[in-house]
């Protein structure tokens, strides 16, 4: 059985409008899971709507590493690999899509999103566990979801969460320890569709070309007709 990790606290709720604005009320309390049996009003990356039924996962993890910006930005790939770790106690066939989207057997499973405020840190992450959103619900172009129950797996969000928070631990200190280069190399080695062609779109542009890997900084890094080109941002498309 997992232990829940030392120096990490912990907090259940019934209702939130999201774990996002819950966390970022208990700043004082970092580092500190919360978690949510049920948001009114969840987001995903860019302001969107992050659709959230019954028995789904919902948590943010508020901390303070005193880190700069760009630091504090390759967080996402340490909750990336915590967030495969906890779902692979259930499911093969995973996948990490860049920046911050983990794939089971091609369709999202699981999303993650990052929020900086006062001097902390927010890592928010939903996992589909009992249900996936309705395909309407998703914007056109955007990957098939699916959820844990599809697979025949049952697991409570409170049963997900600790050795969620154990993996993150684990993977968060030795980023402290190692820096970014073992976390890359890691993410990298779950990476979807590396080597193949994607499409990568920001606000302005559109570009699409082979995924060549995720540099030292963690941006995108494609390899097109007129060149390679590193992209910081960007919606990945398959």
């Amino acid at each position: 059985m997992t232990d829940w990790p030392a120096g990490y606290g912990r907090i259940v709720l019934d209702e939130v409008t999201s774990t996002m604005t819950a966390a970022a009320l208990r700043v004082a309390d970092a580092p500190l899971w919360v978690l949510a049996r049920r948001q009114t009003a969840a987001k995903g990356r860019r302001g969107r709507v992050w659709h959230m039924p019954a028995g789904n996962f919902a948590a943010s993890l508020v901390m303070r590493p005193g880190d700069a910006p760009a630091q504090l930005a390759l967080r996402s790939f340490v909750a990336a690999l915590a967030l495969r770790d906890a779902l692979a106690l259930h499911v093969a066939a995973l996948a990490l899509k860049w920046p911050n989207d983990v794939l089971l057997a091609g369709d999202k499973v699981a999303g993650i999103l990052l929020e900086s405020t006062g001097g902390a840190l927010i890592i928010g992450i939903g996992v589909n566990l009992a249900a996936a959103p309705a395909p309407d619900a998703v914007e056109p172009g955007a990957l098939r979801p699916t959820a844990l129950a599809d697979h025949g797996v049952t697991v409570t969000p409170e049963d997900f969460l600790t050795p969620l928070a154990a993996a993150f631990a684990q993977w968060e200190a030795r980023f402290v320890r190692d820096g970014f280069d073992p976390i890359r190399t890691a993410w990298l080695a779950h990476a979807a569709r590396l080597g193949e062609q994607i499409t990568a779109r920001t606000p302005r542009d559109t570009f699409t070309g082979r995924f060549d890997t995720v540099d030292s900084a963690g941006n995108l890094v494609l390899a097109t007709a007129t060149g390679r080109i590193t992209l910081p941002a960007a919606d990945v498309h398959f």
